[in-house]
């Protein structure tokens, strides 16, 4: 489908200082409104921005040129990456979020991410591995875009990783070697203070198993998750 593309320019940008777009790093916008979303992230004084936003009936506002780095992840960590703004392109989705009344995303909103995301691969050759949510890259600060994000969609796409579901049941690793795998997904994780790391990888791949702690099905899960990494990784 055709995307309906709004320009909504944000002042708020830097300089990528030549580090190459290897991630599209997902939210939700958290507010009461979209409006309030769009004039917060094209407010000079908030400082804050993304490339893109996407209302619930698929508007898309381009705010800052995916050549310039928007100002939307944050302090943060994926994959051995520790400036992920420069690394990134940052969606936006209009959503109030845990706050503000959490609920799922509309279809033509999703919709219209998927158009947008499949663009943004084509032009620069990404896979699966690219996107992430916000509540990865920085799990004891963020929970966006939440467990009700249709994750699933996306991965029909070829988008995004699939979601773990239950029927599949590697061994599970033990406690050590689990964690030891989320890092290697992806996952900054202090060995000492495990918890939101592992809650940021139920939201996204297990959401079913959400706030259950490192379980055995969270265990064989984040196991799952390790072997599409790897493989992915491989080509």
């Amino acid at each position: 489908m055709p995307l309906n593309i709004v320009q909504s320019p944000s002042p708020n940008h830097s300089d990528r200082q030549g580090t190459p777009v290897s991630l599209v790093v997902l939210h939700y916008t958290g507010m009461e409104t979209g409006q309030e979303a769009i004039d917060r992230l094209r407010d000079q004084e908030a400082g804050v921005s993304a490339h893109y936003l996407i209302e619930e009936d698929g508007t898309v506002h381009a705010m800052v040129d995916e050549e310039l780095r928007a100002h939307h992840a944050g302090l943060g960590f994926w994959a051995g990456i520790n400036d992920v703004n420069s690394a990134s392109i940052g969606i936006e989705i209009v959503n109030p979020g845990h706050y503000w009344g959490y609920r799922p995303f509309p279809v033509p909103q999703i919709d219209a991410l998927i158009e947008l995301m499949k663009d943004i691969y084509a032009r620069r050759r990404l896979t699966p591995l690219a996107a992430i949510g916000h509540s990865d890259l920085a799990p004891d600060r963020k929970d966006d875009p939440g467990e009700l994000f249709p994750w699933p969609r996306l991965a029909a796409e070829g988008l995004a990783l699939a979601q773990w579901q239950k029927g599949e049941e590697p061994p599970a690793p033990d406690y050590e070697d689990a964690l030891k795998m989320l890092a290697e997904i992806g996952y900054g994780v202090n060995l000492s203070h495990p918890i939101a790391p592992v809650l940021a990888f139920q939201r996204r791949f297990a959401p079913q198993l959400l706030a259950h702690g490192l379980t055995p099905k969270t265990r064989q899960a984040i196991r799952w998750v390790h072997g599409q990494v790897m493989r992915a990784k491989l080509g």
